[in-house]
């Protein structure tokens, strides 16, 4: 699921202008990939306490997305049905993280 939410960023970022490249293009791929790699990186701590301070990272990091995404649509850089599709996918994303969590805290 992350993944996918990277790959549909990334499509979107290549459609912001060319003067955003060093800007809001880079910062929402970092942001989306820090989703990606933190999910990673904390599945193998060794503990679920580590597990769940990396899928808290994750989630910030999703937010941070988000916000990016408003930004763009704000600037004109993608359209509202772009922003709807992105926000639906990120809340799903949202709800498996948080869920995890949940799980992992039992």
């Amino acid at each position: 699921m992350a993944r996918e939410f990277l790959r549909i960023i990334y499509i979107v970022a290549k459609d912001f202008p060319d003067d955003e490249k060093f800007g809001l293009t880079s910062q929402i791929r970092r942001a989306t990939l820090s989703i990606l790699l933190n999910i990673a990186e904390g599945s193998d701590r060794g503990s679920d306490k580590e597990f769940i301070r990396f899928l808290r990272i994750s989630y910030t990091s999703l937010l941070e997305v988000i916000s990016c995404c408003y930004v763009a649509m704000d600037q004109g850089y993608m359209t509202k049905a772009r922003f709807d599709y992105i926000y639906e996918k990120s809340q799903t994303l949202s709800k498996k993280i948080n869920s995890l969590i949940k799980y992992l805290n039992r």
